[in-house]
């Protein structure tokens, strides 16, 4: 079976990818939440769990409502809403 190679990541082109800063990424690698290698003072990302973490992040259809649902309810107790 052959092996495969590995795309490694910088921190600054995974955090690129993801379209945040780095010490936002520094975060969710602390946290657990995506994957990092430490090669002597070179931390480095996989491609491929990247990509991971952008699709486990992926947001459903009704996972928001709680953000804007007592919204629409506040403008319904004033009477914003009226015709």
């Amino acid at each position: 079976m052959p092996r495969q190679e590995i795309e490694w990541l910088s921190t600054r082109e995974a955090a690129r990818q993801l379209g945040i800063t780095t010490r936002t990424l520094y975060r969710l690698i602390d946290s657990g939440q995506i994957p990092a290698y430490k090669f002597g003072r070179v931390i480095r990302l996989q491609q491929h769990e990247v990509d991971e973490f952008i699709t486990s992040a992926r947001i459903e259809p009704g996972e928001l409502e709680h953000l804007y649902a007592d919204a629409a309810d506040a403008a319904e107790a004033s009477g914003d809403d009226q015709d």
